[in-house]
């Protein structure tokens, strides 16, 4: 009988196979390694002759059988174990293939741009250019991190980058690694930190498939039905698949150069971008779903984690609300497990803070957006506007990010006792004379005045609440005076504003001096009391 060991060596990339193949071959998730989602039905899958039948074999006690379909493919459902291993799969066809090294525990599909790319390396040192001696103790963090942590049962999967605009893709590269100083280095840093919070509350193996790139836009990792359900997503998508369909290379080249001449003979603006073909670019709407997204479906995992939005100020900033929560259930259901848990990192501070209120800004809009999202099922929000850097949108603090994040997990899903898992969130307001009265979901044990440095807890202030903006009638937008009046309530005010219609919290990019906390140590979101938000007409 043919035997052969898939997965070469631990932390090695495999390569998917060919469709066609004699020999059975298991997805390159299925690989030495591989953590498994504990106690499911987890779907196992592959490549194959046509008909040739199937058979998945587990270390505990588990088989299921199946044929290849016409095409080749293949799959079956394992019951999975309780959270240990090392189990080995055996998969038998005309050949057998035995994977080894199989853990069974909590598997997280981590996902975004490139705050979720970034691995721990990338932020291991800091550019003398863009840190400061504030943050500087945190990449020093990392650099140790890396070079001395090491968990045999933490494991990240890489997903290779792969762009597929016309047709989803069923096959993809990738490969396991677990937490050592060798492969540290190549972790996700906002991912690593998650998962290691998983492992130090819960004790058992966890999992992290990263599937990221950074500059991205979330247009593109949203599935092309998604966008031909509804009739603005629809415009947007065949717009672009317009613009694909007529590419000619040489009439670009041509419309570049002269471009580039009207530009030189006049220094008006910026220079001309060369253009590139949008089959290779990665911001085509759908594309990195189905080169990266979906190839992975429906690996069994208990949920996901994402870290996007800054490619999104400035292109479709007031849709961001809407696509992402189109992406967000269209994943749910391609993967068919429900309302999988979804929680996400909202955009750190960044660039240098205002000194006056604002009345429009597109990085408050996509900080206000992702707080918005959280009306949808099983979504969960890290606010991060106490941990950014004013000269780098890679914080260096991926520490906080991940506990933040780690914090809903651990409450919602694994039933540890958590206290609060976020900091303070917009509910409701009313309006009583020339007050504005304004209660929190999330207040924990109760309200505050805080200050957060690097990446020490949050400390109790006596400082007054400040980055809080009110306005009348004339939108003439005054710093207000704010006073706690209860454990999840405070009155929001001016002496020059007798009638009050909208309160803003941290309206900014950089929001610095805002400082509302729970007594938890975790910051207050962004918010408006506008139903509506505002556009740039009102300027």
């Amino acid at each position: 009988m043919k035997k052969k060991s898939i997965g070469l060596i631990f932390g090695m990339t495999v390569a998917a196979p060919l469709i066609g193949m004699a020999d059975v071959q298991p997805s390159a998730l299925f690989a030495d390694g591989m953590v498994i989602q504990r106690e499911t039905q987890a779907p196992v899958w592959g490549t194959a002759d046509a008909g040739e039948h199937v058979t998945v074999s587990a270390s505990w006690g588990k088989t299921a059988a199946t044929t290849a379909d016409a095409s080749g493919k293949w799959m079956v459902k394992l019951k999975t174990p309780k959270a240990g291993g090392p189990h080995t799969l055996t998969i038998q066809g005309n050949n057998s293939v035995e994977i080894k090294d199989v853990l069974s525990g909590e598997v997280w599909f981590c996902s975004g741009q490139s705050n979720m790319d970034f691995e721990m390396k990338k932020l291991a040192v800091g550019s003398p250019k863009r840190i400061t001696p504030e943050h500087e103790p945190a990449a020093n963090y990392i650099k140790k991190e890396i070079a001395t942590a090491k968990d045999h049962l933490l494991r990240q999967f890489t997903v290779n980058k792969a762009v597929s605009p016309l047709e989803p893709l069923t096959t993809l590269e990738g490969g396991w690694m677990d937490s050592s100083p060798q492969h540290n280095p190549d972790f996700s840093a906002t991912a690593y930190f998650f998962g290691r919070e998983l492992r130090k509350e819960l004790n058992v193996p966890v999992g992290l498939i990263k599937c990221a790139w950074g500059g991205t836009r979330i247009e593109p990792w949203i599935p092309a039905e998604a966008f031909q359900q509804d009739k603005e997503m629809a415009v947007y998508f065949e717009s672009n698949r317009s613009a694909l369909e007529t590419w000619n290379p040489k009439q670009a080249e041509a419309d570049y150069q002269a471009a580039v001449k009207r530009w030189s003979a006049k220094r008006n603006g910026r220079k001309p971008r060369k253009p590139s073909d949008p089959k290779a670019s990665q911001q085509f709407p759908a594309t990195l779903f189905n080169g990266m997204v979906n190839p992975v479906i429906p690996y069994a995992i208990k949920g996901a984690i994402w870290y996007q939005g800054e490619s999104n100020v400035g292109h479709n900033t007031h849709k961001y609300e809407h696509n992402f929560r189109t992406m967000i259930s269209s994943w749910r259901e391609h993967w068919g497990q429900g309302d999988f848990p979804f929680y996400f990192a909202q955009l750190a501070n960044f660039r240098y803070p205002v000194t006056e209120p604002v009345e429009f800004d597109t990085w408050a809009l996509i900080f206000d957006q992702q707080r918005r999202t959280l009306g949808l099922k099983n979504t969960g929000m890290a606010v991060l506007n106490d941990i950014g850097e004013a000269k780098d949108i890679h914080p260096h603090n991926k520490m906080d990010v991940g506990k933040r994040l780690a914090l809903w997990a651990l409450k919602n899903d694994y039933k540890q006792k958590v206290t609060v898992c976020s900091g303070p969130l917009y509910k409701s307001h009313s309006i009583k004379g020339d007050q504005v009265i304004i209660k929190f979901d999330s207040a924990g044990s109760g309200l505050m005045a805080g200050s957060k440095i690097g990446m020490a807890d949050t400390q109790a202030t006596d400082e007054v609440l400040k980055h809080f903006q009110i306005c009348g009638a004339d939108r003439q937008w005054q710093w207000a005076n704010v006073e706690i009046t209860g454990k999840d309530t405070i009155a929001v005010s001016h002496p020059d504003i007798a009638n009050p219609t909208v309160v803003r919290y941290a309206w900014a990019k950089n929001p610095k001096s805002a400082n509302l906390y729970n007594k938890q140590g975790l910051p207050a979101s962004i918010f408006t009391t506008e139903a509506e938000l505002p556009a740039r007409k009102q300027l």
